[in-house]
Formats: C-alpha cells, sequence, structure tokens
C-alpha cells in the first residue's frame, strides 16, 4: 500500500526536480561561462574542454537534485503517513 501512494508523488517530484536542476544549470552555466548556452558534445564549435566541463557540472547538479528530491520525498511522506516509502 506504502508504494502505491509514494510512487507517483515521487514521480512528480522528480520531473519538476528535473526542470529544477535544468534551472540551476543553465543559470550556473552562463555566470560561470558568460554564454547562453551550454556546450554540445556533438557541436563542431565547442572544445573537448567546455564539453567535458559542462557535462561533469550537470551530472553533478542533477545528482545533487534529485538525492536532495528523493529524501525530502521520503521524509515527507513518512510526517503524513507515519511510515518510511518502500521501494
Amino acid at each position: 500500500m506504502t508504494t502505491t501512494l509514494y510512487k507517483p508523488l515521487a514521480m512528480v517530484a522528480g520531473v519538476a526536480g528535473g526542470i529544477a536542476a535544468n534551472t540551476v544549470f543553465t543559470r550556473l552555466w552562463r555566470a560561470v561561462s558568460g554564454e547562453d548556452r551550454a556546450p554540445h558534445a556533438t557541436a563542431r564549435d565547442d572544445s573537448w574542454r567546455e564539453v567535458l566541463v559542462a557535462a561533469a557540472l550537470q551530472g553533478a547538479i542533477f545528482g545533487l537534485v534529485k538525492a536532495a528530491v528523493d529524501r525530502a520525498g521520503a521524509e515527507g511522506y513518512q510526517q503524513l503517513t507515519g511510515r518510511w516509502p518502500d521501494k
């Protein structure tokens, strides 16, 4: 029963977290690089260094946001139901 209620909420939170992570990454990339867009791996004009730094930064931000959203969702669910969500 616990996962029946938790999974849809976790999915919605995950989508919202992805949107938030993308916004954070975009703003941070603009502040750091002065560029409006992050480099793409297949863009000829973007250097290896730019592509790899952007990918590492993006991965770190997405990982951090996902962990924070997952943990906050589990704790919030526990507060509401009195049970830790089963995975």
